[in-house]
């Protein structure tokens, strides 16, 4: 047992959804896009979005990025990708038909890089299925680039796993016109136990969407595509509802935590020590506190002597996609950048019930020696 666990996750309580369970109750209707669902998608669509682009929930988002990519892929080969991703990413593109292709990432924001993708993309001409940009750690990346992709007919798939809450001028994907795929884990910023949502500002790709998620069904529920369920229940619309009424309060929790650390680190000087932040743009529901150790040491080691005072911290992604035994056969470019990530990222607890003391033992538990 760690006296701070890596993770708290803080899910709204049963008071705050009781009279959606009522509802429940008195409608008998408890999956199959009901009332609670219809109006959970309508919310996130106005208060999180601004009225702009459609969405559909799903019953997680691995199973997002699989209905994602299956509706939104052109004939090809490979799906581009980082290798400095959640496992997900790339098991979702082979449960589409597609082999990952792993694309190095940034330096500052850890984000698949550009250039090397247009240089790939440019080598694999027609081959290209769709490409897969990760926003990594919930970063408000920017999605220029992909827009222009999708006006040259190469599909763009965005795992936004870590994004809800996520804004600079709006919030992240709004009006993007490909896919962005977000997590409701109980782990994240927004978190509802399981579930997901695909966002568009294309209705018709939303369409496809949902019909693939209700087992390919037309009106007449008669499959006309390769589908599956990945609906959500009326119960897991309930909590989102109650948790769409409280989340400002739980981002505002989770980056008055962020500016604590922010604080800790001056006070500690470890900046000054060869440490190293993510480049983070706007503002972020944050689920863990990610920086890199010293170039000289390893993340293990940090790790191990962080346990040792009591606190879990991880090691996101260690090892990364390309170093796991299902895509080691995988083609990628160079991955200098992901690898040397991978030695150092240590991925710290941010959770709703921490306060200041807990971050300052976790920072004087990497800043002293022994």
């Amino acid at each position: 047992m760690f006296d701070i666990p890596f993770l708290r996750p803080k899910l709204v309580v049963k008071e705050e959804y009781m009279d959606y369970l009522k509802q429940i109750d008195d409608s008998r209707s408890y999956t199959n896009y009901g009332a609670l669902n219809t109006s959970f998608e309508q919310q996130l669509i106005q208060d999180l979005f601004q009225g702009e682009g459609y969405a559909v929930t799903v019953n997680n988002a691995t199973t997002g990025l699989i209905l994602a990519i299956s509706q939104i892929k052109r004939p090809g080969k490979y799906a581009l990708m980082p290798s400095f991703t959640f496992a997900a990413t790339p098991l979702a593109a082979m449960w589409c038909g597609l082999e990952p292709y792993f694309i190095d990432v940034n330096e500052r924001d850890w984000c698949m890089n550009e250039e090397l993708l247009q240089q790939v993309i440019q080598q694999l001409g027609d081959e290209v299925a769709v490409v897969i940009p990760y926003a990594t750690f919930g970063t408000n990346m920017d999605t220029s680039f992909y827009e222009a992709l999708q006006e040259r007919n190469i599909p763009v798939v965005i795992d936004a796993a870590a994004s809800i809450g996520s804004r600079m001028n709006q919030h992240f994907g709004q009006g993007f016109s490909g896919a962005v795929v977000f997590s409701f884990h109980a782990t994240k910023g927004f978190g509802i136990g399981e579930g997901g949502l695909i966002y568009s500002s294309d209705k018709e790709t939303i369409n496809r969407v949902r019909q693939a998620s209700n087992f390919g069904f037309n009106e007449d529920r008669e499959s006309m595509q390769r589908g599956l369920n990945g609906k959500v229940s009326e119960y897991a619309a309930a909590i989102g509802l109650a948790t769409l009424h409280v989340f400002h309060q739980k981002k505002q929790k989770r980056e008055q935590i962020f500016d604590w650390y922010m604080e800790e680190l001056e006070q500690t000087g470890l900046l000054d020590l060869g440490w190293q932040l993510q480049e983070v743009r706007g503002s972020v529901a944050y689920s863990f506190f990610s920086l890199l150790c010293p170039e000289k040491r390893s993340n293990a080691y940090f790790v191990e002597k962080l346990a040792k005072h009591g606190i879990q911290a991880r090691t996101y992604f260690t090892p990364s996609c390309h170093k796991q035994t299902a895509f080691q056969s995988y083609p990628r470019t160079s991955l200098h950048i992901t690898e040397q990530i991978g030695r150092r990222i240590i991925n710290l607890p941010l959770w709703e019930d921490m306060d200041q003391g807990h971050v300052q033992k976790i920072l004087r538990g990497l800043s002293h020696e022994g």
